[in-house]
């Protein structure tokens, strides 16, 4: 797909198509209105008459429009102008690129990037405008014998600016929502695909395909005997009873100068997570495939930040396991001694991503890292708290948390952000261990935190719980490719911190 901005007026575009706006109720956009008068009023013609109201989402495509260069016109409702906001603004993209890819338009000039969204500007509204695109366009069918694809696909786009001065920051948008479109589409392929394939030597295999591919990316792998030598008991134990040997992979981008500490992004990857001894009921546990989002994330992340080139040093931990019942797999009442050496008493086998998580969180003490954010499709709980909208965060240092939520809004890929606070550690006694690894029914989600941040007291930290986020249910299940979006914002926020921009 090529995109490209322009500042031009509408009739003097010659492309297979010209997209403009149409507010509710029946009121042209200015661009409209342009197209309007040119072509003597036909458009507006065709709304007296009721052919489209303006609602959100609604199209109309005209062919052979009098006047007007381009072969086709589409109309995109766009609801009440002053309601416009960021989520129908991408929604409204996304039906937009659903419609021409249906029309057999394989260009188009788009001016729906001149729309009024409070308070966004070009930047925001063009680079959503491409990462809304190539999400529309991604579809995984590589394990598919017959696969269908649109005869005449849309492959190119052009989005319009209201000034040539707003060029540069079209252009810039179009790099940066391309980055991230690389690395989102990473974290889905990875994610998307099946556990007989997606085992903790694959995601070890995509660390390394990074490294060969870019010159700032370098990998290294540690398997069970190197965590046995370590005293990783924990994440040792969860891949117990899988014939696949737990991997740890290690992803190392040098951007910035060499004494600079690392940011450290550690994803949670359980490739597939059956429950263990606690079993998980039957029904969709063919989705547990995506309990590695979290590792996907963090890969799909290193994959935008390489496509960018950003001036500073991250390191991504991808946590591979795998957790399977067996004969050697763990149980409910084994009491594990994790890394730092702190005893977990298992209460539940299904509660597995801290256990290993925690393991990871202690190794990665060694990079000194300026902080560390994991992120893991951690609780149940926090699909019940928040839903499919938004990512839980917590953390225990403000500023932190406040630069991931800015990050967050900024991208649209939203969090929010859970208490961190000691009366919840209460929760996680034990009269056997140090603690366990489950705090019951009441604030899972934040008793999960509770537990990892008994590993983090050396450094700040950030955990994102994405088990509402990562994937969708339903009839078009799959990866969406979050928290990509965010954390490579987070990432390109840090580097205008750090120039003075």
């Amino acid at each position: 797909m090529e995109f490209s901005v322009k500042s031009g007026s509408p009739e003097k575009q010659r492309s297979a198509c010209i997209v403009v706006g149409v507010y509710e109720p029946r009121r042209l956009s200015a661009v409209a209105e342009q197209l309007d008068e040119i072509s003597g009023g036909y458009i507006s013609n065709l709304l007296r008459r009721g052919d489209l109201e303006g609602k959100s989402g609604q199209m109309l495509l005209l062919h052979q429009v009098p006047n007007i260069l381009s072969e086709r016109v589409l109309l995109v409702g766009c609801g009440k102008e002053r309601e416009l906001d960021e989520r129908q603004y991408r929604q409204i993209i996304s039906k937009t690129i659903n419609t021409l890819n249906e029309t057999g338009s394989m260009e188009a000039v788009c001016f729906l990037s001149e729309l009024h969204v409070k308070g966004r500007d070009s930047y925001w509204k063009v680079r959503q405008a491409v990462e809304a695109t190539q999400d529309c366009l991604y579809s995984f069918n590589c394990l598919k014998t017959r696969k269908e694809e649109p005869r005449r696909p849309l492959r190119k786009i052009v989005f319009n600016v209201p000034t040539r001065r707003e060029l540069p920051i079209g252009e810039r948008a179009i790099t940066h929502g391309l980055g991230i479109s690389a690395g989102i589409k990473e974290c889905k392929d990875v994610a998307n695909l099946p556990p007989n394939i997606c085992n903790p030597a694959y995601l070890a295999e995509q660390a390394n395909a990074l490294a060969g591919q870019y010159e700032k990316i370098s990998a290294e792998v540690v398997n069970e005997e190197k965590m046995q030598e370590l005293g990783m008991g924990s994440y040792l134990a969860v891949g117990r009873g899988s014939i696949n040997e737990s991997l740890m992979s290690i992803i190392h981008y040098q951007g910035g100068s060499k004494d600079a500490a690392p940011i450290v992004l550690v994803g949670k990857g359980l490739t597939f997570d059956s429950g263990g001894i606690s079993l998980k009921p039957g029904e969709a546990m063919d989705e547990m495939k995506y309990d590695m989002g979290g590792a996907a994330g963090v890969l799909g992340t290193m994959h935008a930040l390489a496509e960018l080139n950003l001036p500073i040093n991250v390191i991504g931990v991808l946590a591979g396991c795998e957790n399977m019942p067996d004969a050697n797999a763990y149980r409910p009442g084994d009491i594990l001694t994790t890394m730092s050496g702190q005893t977990v008493e298992v209460l539940n086998t299904d509660a597995e991503g801290r256990l290993v998580l925690c393991d990871a969180l202690t190794y990665v003490e060694r990079f000194e890292p300026e902080l560390v954010i994991d992120v893991a499709t951690l609780t149940g709980a926090c699909v019940i708290a928040l839903g499919a909208h938004a990512t839980g965060l917590l953390s225990n240092h403000n500023p932190l948390a406040h630069e991931l939520l800015n990050a967050s809004e900024q991208s649209g890929d939203r969090a929010w952000r859970l208490p961190l606070w000691d009366d919840y550690q209460e929760q996680l006694e034990s009269p056997f261990a140090d603690f366990t690894n489950l705090g019951g029914r009441a604030a899972g989600t934040i008793t999960a935190a509770c537990f990892l941040a008994r590993f983090t007291k050396k450094y700040h930290w950030a955990h994102l719980d994405i088990a509402g986020t990562a994937w969708r249910s339903g009839k078009n299940k799959g990866s969406t490719g979050r928290p990509v979006s965010m954390l490579t914002q987070f990432l390109i926020n840090r580097c205008a911190v750090e120039q003075g921009e």
